[in-house]
């Protein structure tokens, strides 16, 4: 059944580390999602304009932009105020929950990544 509602769905990924980003594009283009992707903050508010994700899973410690400042600005743009964003980050502490929230995000996942959990998270938010 992912199969079947992922398809023609995008999905932003936004991670610096090489590894994480080709882990998470394995994963879920296995379930028929089409991945586009960006390295730092910057990238990521160009490529949302460009590509028109339907949902994003941002990093919050990137280069050049980080993803509180990333998120602030992809949902200033128009036609992302509803456009899920999910926080996919190493960092647990409260104060780093409390910035994601309040910069529009609207789930917060910490790694080391449960694929199958963050599949179902996605799933639900594309709902």
């Amino acid at each position: 059944m992912a199969e079947k509602d992922s398809q023609h769905k995008t999905v932003l990924i936004v991670e610096d580390s090489e590894d994480a980003r080709y882990f998470m594009r394995l994963e879920l283009e296995q379930l028929g999602y089409r991945i586009v992707e960006a390295d730092n903050g910057e990238k990521a508010v160009e490529v949302a304009e460009r590509e028109r994700p339907d949902i994003i899973l941002m990093d919050l410690s990137l280069p050049i932009m980080d993803g509180i400042a990333a998120t602030s600005k992809i949902r200033a743009s128009d036609g992302f105020k509803t456009v899920p964003v999910i926080a996919v980050t190493a960092h647990q502490e409260t104060d780093f929950r409390a910035d994601a929230k309040a910069a529009g995000f609207n789930a917060y996942v910490t790694k080391p990544i449960d694929m199958p959990w963050l599949s179902e998270l996605i799933e639900g938010l594309l709902v």
